[in-house]
């Protein structure tokens, strides 16, 4: 009796303290909220008997530590997570009517893919940029074309993800000059730069420079952001792509907390409290298809960071052990065969996301698996959420599964095995060592290996591919880009560099160069002042790439 004491004495000041201080300020989304069958739905459901210490210690209630039922004490009661749709192909104006056409239908927030040459520094004038420019993103060669790309957009009313990494600090750059020039201060900006290098030099490959620089132009971010854009998210650190390239659920897990642990402790390093920063990391997640497990996942992951951050670094702020993340659908699990199949796919991992506790989303669209996608396939993955969010039921009680034995039972297992690859990790030295000599890319590997071996020998199926086959005609309608946009992206190029001021740029670069030396000094503020120069996204990448070099994968086999 006296557990169940204490344990009800907890929830009244979970309800009178955490609860209310946010309800009094953000009332939630109706004053009752009921079934279909107008049966009520309960805030938060918990136990009637049991081990209440045990449940308090490691489920508890929302909004509070370890965070295992989500990081809001209302979550969607309060309001829907984010509804993001990745979106950017082509020009800056092909991505700014994109981006028009799924806010009026409903999106509310900005998902900016950029293409290959911007991902790796180079401009679209560059050799190495032939048959690039366009393709998988929007070219973005300088200010100009991000003045284009947001042109009738108000920065200060839109928060914008930016899937970009080594140069993260230029695109973010330009992002707050093109806000000055809107009439919007930085600290009203909200958004995400991905701007994790450590993914990609294990899962995705879009680095330039080698880890310490890299590392250092992260801190930078993290130092000017904290100070001139405290609202900015500075960091998604990304499971996403590392699952993308074969591994498991806890590997996801496993690496991308190993990733943020070392991100961390670069920040510290360099002489940064925890709790200026910390409240601002945010992660970036898959959702596949086994529904329990991806669930279970998310629970897990909010429980573990929030004992890393307060155990390890001795953080002190509730916000500084908030596992906030971002979810995409998972991209790998669509198939080109009868490609309508992915909206039920796209719907299963939406329902992860939402029952995991995600506070963003982009749902994918079913014909991805074969090109870029067209504005109904694009509008049909956000209806899906919307009919999730509005439809379903699940967003009316938090954490709805919690307590269920199969849910719990695979939270404590995937918290368990994470945690021995983050022991592993530590022992090797950490996640940059363990890069460097190919553990985490061979673990990767190896698990993809196994999943495609399955596929393959019929023990895993897939519908569609490897069982329920059809005979069907090749696909029509695909979006594709234009051939000849490149030739229009180095007109607008070569323009921009005609009309600005050479002398004055070649001093801004010159200032950026001289403080590259200094590893003391931090970056951001001269590549501000280049950008709003129009110095191009190449040019500066190539004053970096001078001072730092570049980054030769280890190949593992």
């Amino acid at each position: 009796m006296q557990n169940e004491e204490r344990f009800q004495q907890h929830r009244k000041e979970w309800e009178n303290a955490t609860l209310k201080k946010v309800t009094d300020r953000f009332p939630e989304r109706k004053t009752e909220f009921k079934t279909s069958s107008w049966l009520p739905a309960e805030r938060v459901d918990i136990p009637e008997s049991g081990d209440f210490e045990a449940f308090s210690e490691k489920i508890g209630f929302p909004g509070e530590y370890p965070f295992t039922r989500g990081v809001q004490p209302t979550m969607y009661r309060g309001r829907f997570w984010t509804m993001r749709q990745y979106a950017g192909f082509g020009t800056a104006e092909e991505s700014n009517q994109r981006y028009k056409y799924l806010l009026k239908e409903g999106q509310t927030g900005l998902s900016v893919a950029f293409d290959l040459p911007t991902q790796i520094g180079y401009d679209s004038d560059n050799p190495i940029a032939e048959g690039e420019v366009g393709k998988v993103g929007v070219a973005i060669d300088s200010m100009q074309d991000m003045e284009v790309l947001f042109d009738g957009i108000p920065l200060d009313r839109v928060s914008t993800s930016m899937t970009i990494n080594a140069p993260a600090a230029i695109l973010l750059a330009m992002y707050i000059a093109l806000a000055e020039k809107q009439g919007i201060v930085a600290d009203q900006l909200t958004g995400t730069i991905q701007n994790d290098i450590l993914k990609e030099y294990m899962a995705r490959g879009t680095y330039i420079f080698p880890p310490k620089p890299s590392l250092r132009l992260i801190t930078n971010i993290f130092e000017y952001c904290s100070k001139s854009v405290p609202k900015w998210n500075t960091i998604s650190i990304s499971g996403y792509h590392i699952r993308e390239a074969g591994s498991t659920a806890v590997q996801e897990i496993a690496f991308t907390l190993a990733d943020g642990i070392e991100y961390v402790k670069a920040a510290v390093n360099a002489g940064l409290d925890v709790d200026s920063f910390a409240g601002r990391l945010s992660f970036f997640f898959n959702a596949h298809n086994d529904l329990l497990e991806e669930i279970a996942k998310f629970r897990a992951a909010r429980r573990i960071w929030a004992k890393v951050m307060k155990e390890k670094f001795q953080a002190q702020k509730s916000k500084s052990m908030m596992l906030r993340f971002h979810t995409q659908t998972g991209g790998s699990t669509l198939t080109a065969q009868q490609p309508d199949n992915n909206i039920v796919r796209v719907t299963i991992q939406t329902l992860a996301a939402v029952l995991g506790g995600t506070q963003s989303l982009h749902t994918n669209s079913r014909d991805e698996a074969l090109g870029l996608p067209t504005e109904e396939s694009v509008r049909i993955a956000l209806r899906t959420q919307q009919i999730v969010a509005h439809e379903s039921g699940v967003t009316n009680t938090i954490d709805p599964l919690a307590g269920s034995f199969t849910i719990e039972r695979l939270t404590d297992t995937i918290e368990e095995q994470v945690w021995q690859y983050l022991n592993k990790i530590e022992a090797i030295g950490g996640m940059v060592r363990a890069i460097e000599n190919g553990y985490v890319q061979k673990e990767i590997q190896d698990a993809a290996y196994r999943y495609q071996q399955e596929i393959e020998s019929g023990e895993r199926i897939i519908v569609g591919v490897n069982k329920f086959t059809i005979q069907e005609n090749p696909p029509t309608d695909i979006l594709k880009v234009d051939p000849q946009l490149r030739k229009r992206q180095i007109a607008k190029l070569a323009a921009v560099k005609q009309q600005r001021n050479s002398e004055v740029v070649a001093q801004k670069l010159a200032e950026l160069r001289r403080i590259a030396q200094n590893s003391e000094q931090n970056l951001m503020p001269p590549i501000l002042a280049a950008v709003k120069e129009y110095a191009t996204l190449g040019e500066i990448c190539n004053i970096l790439r001078e001072e730092f070099g570049e980054y030769r994968e280890s190949i593992v086999l």
